[in-house]
């Protein structure tokens, strides 16, 4: 059985004091009245900004605290290239969560909401801050249970314009969209760099964002006969460009 990761604010060697760390508040309580860990146990903590260690519990205190003494120290995962970036239309009620979820699993490194035009969906006040705290809380919680020690960076939601900001300092840019006349999985792809990817909402991408996009640097793609959801289509597309870029060899 694998050791449980536990997400903590900062973890770097001077978080630690004589070699161990004090895992405390709502991860410490997890770890200690839910898992119910004791002395001996494996743990892995991460900060999900790449810092990560191996730990040992050496004592639980009271009912939300650990002490994990680290052997090996903190540890530092380099990030991977070419980053994939892919931004994502708001799709309608939970799906929008489960695409952050199944993306961060399979190993997207950062996810850019969008406001298409066409979107059924909207993000405004503090609706709109509630859901985007929902997708963020998703990619930590997906970070954990795939056992990633980066998580990917979710974006405040992004008007057109800023996409197509994005698109054009990309080193290769794409669009899912049925009238592309090469498939994404024969597209040529850098070997480091930015690679930035669009996925448009259950109305499709408009005409006029399809332009603004081209104009960008971005060429329409598709993955194949069939037509995904929104929620599934950036998971797909990702699995496809993690192959082809060898960071899945």
């Amino acid at each position: 059985m694998t050791a449980p990761v536990f997400v903590v604010d900062s973890l770097r060697p001077q978080d630690l004091t004589a070699g161990a760390y004090v895992l405390d508040g709502p991860e410490g309580r997890h770890a200690v009245s839910v898992k119910r860990l004791r002395a001996g146990e494996g743990v892995v903590l991460t900060d999900g900004r790449g810092h990560w260690a191996e730990g040992v519990v050496q004592a639980a205190e009271g009912k939300d605290r650990l002490v994990v003494t680290v052997p090996g120290g903190v540890r530092e995962e380099p990030a991977e290239q070419p980053r994939i970036t892919v931004v994502q239309a708001l799709p309608k009620g939970d799906r929008g969560e489960l695409a952050v979820e199944t993306m961060t699993e399979v190993g997207v490194d950062a996810i850019v909401p969008w406001a298409a035009s066409r979107c059924i969906t909207q993000w405004k006040g503090e609706r709109g801050l509630k859901a985007l705290g929902k997708w963020r809380a998703t990619a930590r919680e997906a970070g954990k249970q795939s056992r990633r020690v980066r998580f990917p960076d979710v974006a405040d939601a992004a008007t057109s314009k800023q996409v197509a900001s994005l698109l054009a300092d990309a080193d290769f840019a794409a669009v899912l969209h049925e009238s592309g006349d090469a498939p994404l999985s024969g597209a040529e792809l850098p070997a480091a760099g930015d690679i930035v990817l669009v996925v448009g909402p259950e109305g499709g991408v408009s005409p006029e964002e399809l332009a603004l996009f081209a104009e960008a640097g971005a060429r329409p793609y598709r993955l194949g006969r069939s037509v995904l959801r929104t929620s599934t289509a950036g998971t797909a597309a990702t699995a496809v460009l993690l192959s082809r870029t060898g960071r899945w060899s």
